[in-house]
């Protein structure tokens, strides 16, 4: 009897809420996704497909070095227009055996032939915008997922790109974003390669349309035939012989004759020359949290000198998404940004002060520049101690008119294993379709970061042979107690170190489980130089979602911020995993803004 009242009773109230037109009451921590929990492993990414291989390859005894290369294979096919084969890539990795975070750089190298020099001869002075083979920077990835393997993982390059293979040649049904990307990107239809691989002479493809990629089923297979015929001489020797065979067998040659015949600088010897490495990453702590970032060609690091900066202010107190709040936030990442357009870069070319730059003392001198009533319109680099007489004599590289885009395009992976291993990966081809060159009749396109290098000489980030370009990728790792906590990372070009540090504080100043981390109406700002050419920045410019209460919107306005409104849902594409460290289980967290989809068990 007392059961049947009590659902008349909810009954009753809904019709009630129903004539009143009033939404029902929700749980506080009601998200429009679910936390993933579980108990084993997870993985977030943003297509359903990679996680569901990676999480694939974890069912199967493999561990997250194994899966995250397997599900990046396959999302460099389901995604396309945002990363691949050709993508350059920065990872996070810790390592449970040897409890210890490391930094994979896997960004690309800039041409022997290219200088300052030559486009300023042959090109006006102007490095094309994510357009053209003038625009490449050397992929990456295959050598991450080299490192990956052979340094953590127990599988082969036959286990872990098989799925990857299999999809290219069967063919997956294209989504209404990847159809229409095909539909609207203007570029790859000045390429023959390009409008031959996506067919379109036939038309503009349809959602649902099975889309294949032989040719790039070809080029996995290429470096699974290496592999094998070299099985023979060892595991690590297989590994070896098929990532040579991308970057120094027939492959190279193929990338390095297609780029000499249709105008691109790169040549046989860049590929045979080019390795990724493993780093060091930098790390601050904020509030007993070990915050750990890539350091070498990354706008990573700028996150912790913001981080930083916050550490001085109660942001709970301010409360969440308050005017305080995000006043504070977006002026810390302005002075953030212009040390990283000043000092970060790659650290085989320059010496970053990183001593002085992550110091609590160099923070509490900058901090002075906030003004708490008043949005800053200007570019305000510090000097931080131990700053070398070249860094301080460094030229600067902007303009405050012109177009430039803030954003970018980009993928994400994370995968963490029952031993509680984590891999943190970003793929990119930095903007829609990278330089839109298909390679030949290889399969892929490459990334066209080269357009993030300064043309003016003596800069942080100015072009030289053999250098990698200060990258927008990055990603976060967390470490609490000496044991490892969350990896977190997003698309979004310069906006990504506002997404992860958006993120990580709605966590730990907010106390938000890891979707609703995720799901936080957010900001940002574009008062800095953007990353790709002509380096644009917008003075006092800032943008936030919608779902930003209006009031707030005002009272930003009035301290000086050009304010944007953008729609309520369009600011992100997170994905996040988390260790419940008390109850000793894993969360995931996927952005509902794009397709990112999370799983655990």
């Amino acid at each position: 009897m007392k059961r049947i009242l009590f659902i008349a009773l909810l009954v009753a109230a809904a019709v009630a809420s129903a004539q009143t037109g009033e939404d029902p009451p929700q749980p506080r921590n009601k998200t429009t996704r679910p936390v993933i929990r579980g108990t084993q492993y997870a993985v977030v990414s943003m297509k359903p497909q990679s996680t569901q291989v990676a999480e694939n390859i974890l069912r199967a005894g493999g561990n997250a070095f194994d899966a995250v290369v397997a599900g990046q294979a396959v999302l460099g096919l389901v995604d396309f227009p945002m990363n691949g084969v050709g993508s350059d890539a920065v990872l996070l990795v810790y390592d449970a055996k040897t409890k210890k975070v490391y930094s994979i750089n896997a960004e690309g190298t800039a041409p022997k032939l290219a200088t300052i020099e030559w486009y300023k001869e042959h090109n006006g002075g102007k490095i094309p915008s994510s357009d053209s083979l003038l625009s490449a920077s050397l992929p990456g990835a295959v050598d991450a997922w080299y490192t990956l393997l052979d340094r953590w993982g127990t599988m082969t390059f036959a286990q872990v790109l098989q799925p990857a293979i299999d999809l290219a040649e069967k063919g997956f049904p294209l989504s209404d974003s990847l159809a229409r990307a095909i539909s609207t990107t203007r570029k790859i239809r000045k390429y023959p390669t390009t409008a031959k691989l996506f067919h379109l002479d036939q038309g503009d493809p349809q959602p649902g349309e099975i889309w294949r990629n032989p040719d790039l089923a070809a080029t996995l297979r290429k470096l699974v035939e290496a592999e094998k015929a070299a099985s023979g001489e060892g595991r690590a020797a297989a590994l070896k012989a098929a990532r040579d065979r991308f970057y120094k067998g027939d492959i190279a040659r193929a990338m390095g004759d297609f780029s000499e015949k249709n105008g691109g600088l790169y040549r046989y010897e860049d590929f045979a020359s080019y390795t990724a490495k493993v780093e060091e990453p930098v790390s601050i702590d904020y509030k007993g949290y070990g915050i750990y970032k890539n350091a070498s060609s990354t706008q990573g690091p700028a996150e912790l000198i913001a981080l930083n900066l916050l550490a001085g202010y109660n942001l709970k107190a301010m409360g969440l998404n308050s005017p305080d709040y995000i006043h504070t936030s977006v002026e810390a990442i302005k002075l953030a940004m212009a040390d990283r357009d000043t000092y970060l870069g790659d650290t085989d070319f320059i010496k970053i002060p990183f001593a002085g730059l992550l110091s609590p003392e160099y923070a509490a001198e900058r901090r002075k520049l906030i003004d708490p009533q008043h949005a800053s319109s200007e570019f305000r680099p510090g000097v931080p101690p131990g700053t070398d007489a070249e860094a301080k004599a460094r030229p600067r590289d902007f303009q405050v008119r012109g177009e430039a885009d803030h954003t970018g395009d980009t993928s994400y992976i994370a995968v963490s294993d029952a031993q509680h291993n984590m891999v943190s990966f970003e793929p990119s081809l930095h903007s829609a379709f990278g330089t839109g060159v298909v390679m030949g009749d290889l399969g892929f396109i490459f990334t066209c970061r080269g357009d993030y290098y300064s043309l003016v000489k003596g800069h942080a980030n100015a072009l030289e042979p053999g250098k990698r370009p200060r990258s927008t990728l990055q990603s976060t790792l967390v470490m609490k107690d000496g044991q490892p906590l969350m990896v977190m990372g997003s698309p979004g070009g310069d906006d990504q170190v506002m997404r992860t540090m958006q993120t990580l504080l709605n966590v730990i100043e907010f106390d938000m489980n890891i979707q609703q981390a995720i799901e936080a109406p957010r900001w940002n700002t574009t008062s800095f130089p953007s990353s790709p050419f002509p380096h644009v920045m917008r003075p006092a410019a800032m943008n936030v979602e919608e779902r930003i209460p209006a009031d707030v919107r005002d009272a930003l306005i009035k301290r000086g911020h050009k304010l944007t409104v953008a729609g309520p849902w369009v600011m992100g594409s997170n994905g996040a995993i988390m260790f419940d460290l008390k109850h000793g289980t894993v969360m995931a967290g996927a952005d509902p803004r794009v397709d990112a989809y999370a799983l655990a068990w």
